[in-house]
């Protein structure tokens, strides 16, 4: 089990209802909400702080967009917040949950942490922002790759690359570059 501070943020990407559109097309990792539930709830056993981040997509009619259902967040986050409020709720209508508002960085550093534990959606996408900024920015950050997920994509030359293939090559890319440490959730819990 790794050493997790008493203060360490778990900081819940996205988890909005949106995301199971079939715009998105085929996903991995079909535990990733039981593993993001159970931070969660680890988190609020612990009385360690919860922040939630919200995707604003500014298109209307977007899977994301705030005037529509999928803006929501999914059942599960709701059901492992027994119906408390997170310490922080980041609204953001682009990658980073860094550039959301309110600031997190400042309310990360107000609070004196110095550890965040990031979980969500998508793996390769705002997660792994968040994870490269948060790491630029000073954070210890860890990255339970079992608690997100992602969709396959197309590359520039048609090819489509498979959400395992792009977890893999994020989780590669984070390790390698020291921007985070990449683990699974039984080893924060």
């Amino acid at each position: 089990m790794r050493e997790i501070n008493t203060n360490a943020a778990l900081i819940v990407i996205d988890v909005q209802k949106g995301f199971e559109d079939a715009f998105w097309g085929r996903r991995d990792n079909p535990d990733a909400e039981k593993n993001i539930a159970a931070l969660i709830r680890a988190w609020r056993t612990a009385e360690r702080p919860v922040v939630l981040v919200q995707h604003a997509t500014q298109r209307s009619g977007a899977p994301l967009a705030a005037d529509t259902p999928g803006h929501a967040f999914k059942d599960v986050v709701i059901e492992a917040m027994d119906g408390a409020e997170p310490d922080l709720l980041v609204t953001k209508a682009v990658n980073s949950a860094f550039y959301g508002a309110p600031d997190l960085a400042g309310w990360l550093r107000e609070r004196g942490i110095g550890q965040i534990v990031i979980a969500g959606i998508q793996t390769n996408m705002c997660n792994e922002i968040t994870a490269r900024m948060g790491g630029n920015l000073g954070f210890d950050v860890l990255y339970p790759i079992d608690a997100m997920h992602t969709f396959d994509a197309v590359g520039p030359d048609g090819e489509v690359v498979t959400a395992e293939e792009l977890t893999r090559a994020t989780a590669a890319s984070l390790h390698h570059g020291r921007f985070a440490t990449v683990l699974r959730t039984s080893e924060l819990i």
